[in-house]
C-alpha cells in the first residue's frame, strides 16, 4: 500500500514488516467532505476489530455561508455538538464557534487515556492558533498515541511545523489501515 512519506516527498509502501515512521498521520486532500467518510470508516472498521478508538468526527452545516462549521460527534458517546454559529464574528463570514469546539475538547480529554488511537475530525485553523482540539492534538503527540486526523492544504504549514515527522496518508482505506496496523504493534498500551 502506498503512503505519502512527507519529509522525502516520496510514497512508501508499508508492508507487515515495516517499522511505523510516527504514530500521528494525516490525510490530506482539497476535498474536505471525502476524509470525513474515510474517518468515519476507519472508526466503524477498528471498533469492529475491538479497538477503543476515541476522538470526533465532523458533520457539516446543511445551511448556507463561506464555512461548513456544523457539529462535532463524539466517537465514544456519539454525543453531538454544534460548532456553528448562526451569525459569523465581525470582520469574518466563517460560522465557526471556537468555544463549541473548545468545549467538545474538554469534555473528550476526559476518556482519552484509555483509548487505543485517537481520530480528530481536523486540525484546522483553531489548532492552527493552538486553540480548539489543540489539547487533544498534544495528548496524543506526548504520550505516543496513534493519531489520525485530516488537514487541508490552506493549513499545511502550521500542520508541518507541529507534527514534522507525521505520515501523510493517501486518502483510501487500504493506506489509512496499513498505518493503523503498524502503528498500534508499536504504541503504548493504554491505562
Amino acid at each position: 500500500m502506498l503512503i505519502a512519506d512527507q519529509a522525502k516527498g516520496e510514497l512508501v509502501r508499508y508492508n507487515a514488516i515495516m517499522t511505523i515512521q510516527s504514530n500521528i498521520a494525516v490525510i490530506s486532500s482539497h476535498d474536505a467532505h471525502h476524509p470525513q467518510v474515510l474517518l468515519a470508516d476507519a472508526v466503524t472498521r477498528w471498533r469492529d476489530e475491538g479497538a477503543r478508538v476515541a476522538g470526533v468526527l465532523a458533520e457539516g452545516y446543511e445551511g448556507e455561508g463561506a464555512c461548513s462549521a456544523g457539529h462535532l460527534r463524539d466517537i465514544a458517546t456519539g454525543r453531538r455538538f454544534s460548532i456553528h454559529l448562526d451569525a459569523p464574528p465581525a470582520g469574518t463570514s466563517c460560522h465557526l464557534d471556537a468555544r463549541g469546539v473548545e468545549e467538545v475538547c474538554s469534555v473528550l480529554m476526559a476518556g482519552i487515556a484509555s483509548a487505543d488511537v485517537l481520530v480528530l475530525s481536523k486540525f484546522g485553523k483553531l489548532e492552527a492558533m493552538r486553540q480548539g482540539l489543540w489539547d487533544a492534538f498534544t495528548f496524543a503527540a506526548q504520550a505516543g498515541m496513534p493519531l489520525l486526523t485530516t488537514v487541508s492544504p490552506r493549513h499545511m504549514e502550521a500542520w508541518n511545523a507541529w507534527a514534522p515527522s507525521a505520515i501523510r496518508l493517501q486518502p483510501d482505506a487500504e493506506a489509512i489501515d496499513g498505518w493503523w496496523r503498524a502503528a498500534r504493534l508499536v504504541a503504548p498500551r493504554p491505562r
